[in-house]
């Protein structure tokens, strides 16, 4: 998924603790890599559908939580303190997240 984001013209900000922040192309939108999930802003929750409904795409329905992807919102979960959270989604393949990028970069442009 590494090669696929950089192919994808996604840049690299830092790796913390198996967390990757990635900066779409020609914008200012992060998006993070934890494991196998990329993690985008909760507020493209509206959209989840549409990224769900691409085929190879599957979206996990509960947020992610990581203290590690400062660029994202914080509200409680299983603490005491805050802790900032997105919504993750899954691929089969490379080409499903090929698309994903590109309608996530779609909606943040405003297409």
């Amino acid at each position: 998924m590494v090669s696929s984001l950089q192919r994808l013209g996604c840049r690299t900000n830092f790796t913390i603790k198996n967390v990757t922040e990635y900066m779409l192309p020609e914008s200012k939108e992060a998006v993070y890599l934890h494991q196998e999930l990329l993690i985008i802003r909760p507020a493209f929750e509206v959209f989840a559908g549409e990224f769900a409904a691409i085929q190879g795409v599957h979206a996990r329905y509960d947020y992610h939580h990581n203290a590690q992807m400062t660029r994202f919102p914080k509200r409680l979960h299983k603490s005491l303190t805050e802790t900032h959270y997105g919504l993750a989604f899954g691929f089969d393949d490379e080409q499903a997240l090929e698309q994903f990028i590109a309608r996530l970069r779609a909606i943040v442009k405003g297409a």
